[in-house]
């Protein structure tokens, strides 16, 4: 049953926010807060890990972990979804993707989809108990899927362990040498320097998902990661910073990790650190929204808690150069939040799917950009 509260807190927050101007432009008003998952309802203690994406029909797909038991990150886990065909309004009854094992403890995870635009198929990968990587498709706007086929030893080294598809969104390359390329955003752990040390990678298409080839490591010391495509074609990986807390370095920490490619994520720039997009280490949302026009650079959404002590404080951000500066901002909602996935809604809007109160929902808002001070897309 869809729930249309908002939680006090972040309702006071937002309309704190909204009544704000942002570079002389007045804000539109507050975003609606439709709660998709909801702890305890459908059979599961606890749903985490959103992702969401837009079919070329228009259909909202919005993928979770299903977890059976507990909310812990291993266990009986389930692959999720629930579509919405009227923008995110409402949404259809939920249904499963993918499960392993009855009752036994397969996790089953980190949903990292990709819509093709060329052929309308909606690529979805994933993680068998972090180590394995599945992935399955759907031609029927995510009604059916296929059976899921193994795909670990074209993706992940010999010597790598602990493995994770995003978690978010995969991105289909527009522009460039590349145009059409499909790339997902992952990370895993391997040795480095004696200790065993977490590194964001993609992985990669360049036939429409008949095969998949391991694409460029970027640095120690990131993890869970989301690409975007610039406007010259290359990409930006926006990464989750764990370099104050495994590499002893204090001044890196606190704030997320970013590096470009030229190649289509075959290999990346060296690191630097972004001084506005402070996080909590946590997951977060990146996603091209408009593309360049006029000469222009396009429109870049990012999402997460705007934090570096806890986990709250939902924030969205626009760039309007490609990611190198954040000048507008809006808090989406001010109480507990966590991971976020963001997208491009098909009347131009941008929506989120984002975790709210504790783990205990995971909700999805719409919005103009006008509302973090854009007008012109």
């Amino acid at each position: 049953m869809r729930n249309r509260m908002t939680d006090w807190r972040g309702g006071v927050m937002l309309l704190a926010v909204t009544a704000m101007w942002t570079a002389g432009v007045a804000r539109a008003a507050s975003p609606e807060l439709v709660d998709v998952f909801v702890g305890g309802e459908g059979g599961y203690h606890t749903y985490r890990i959103p992702a969401l994406v837009v079919s070329n029909k228009g259909t909202l797909l919005a993928f979770i972990e299903g977890r059976k038991t507990s909310g812990g990150d291993h266990g009986d886990i389930d692959m999720m979804l629930r579509r919405s065909t009227d923008g995110g309004k409402t949404w259809l009854a939920m249904q499963m993707v993918y499960e392993e094992g009855d009752t036994k403890k397969v996790t089953i995870g980190n949903p990292c989809p990709v819509v093709d635009r060329d052929t309308g198929r909606i690529w979805l990968p994933f993680n068998r108990d972090n180590d394995d990587v599945l992935i399955t498709w759907s031609d029927d706007d995510g009604v059916t899927w296929a059976k899921p086929r193994v795909i670990t030893p074209d993706v992940k080294a010999q010597d790598w362990t602990w493995y994770a598809t995003g978690p978010g969104v995969g991105i289909q390359i527009e522009r460039g040498a590349h145009k059409g390329r499909l790339v997902i955003p992952c990370d895993h752990r391997e040795a480095y320097k004696g200790k065993t040390a977490k590194m964001s990678h993609v992985f990669y298409s360049d036939d429409h998902g008949e095969t998949w080839k391991l694409g460029g490591t970027v640095a120690p010391h990131t993890d869970e990661c989301q690409v975007a495509e610039r406007a010259d074609g290359s990409l930006i990986i926006n990464m989750r910073n764990y370099w104050e807390r495994d590499g002893g370095e204090k001044a890196k920490g606190g704030k997320r990790a970013i590096a470009t490619s030229d190649d289509g994520g075959v290999t990346w720039s060296a690191l630097r650190f972004d001084e506005t997009l402070i996080e909590p280490i946590c997951q977060a949302g990146l996603v091209r929204v408009a593309a360049p026009s006029g000469g222009g650079k396009g429109l870049l959404v990012f999402t997460n808690p705007a934090s570096t002590s806890k986990r709250d404080h939902m924030t969205v951000r626009i760039s309007e150069d490609d990611g190198a500066t954040w000048p507008r901002s809006a808090l989406l909602y001010g109480g507990s939040s966590a991971y976020s996935c963001p997208t491009r809604l098909p009347d131009g809007r941008v929506g989120v799917l984002f975790e709210r109160d504790g783990y205990r929902k995971a909700t999805f808002a719409a919005f103009d950009t006008s509302w973090v001070g854009v007008t012109d897309k």
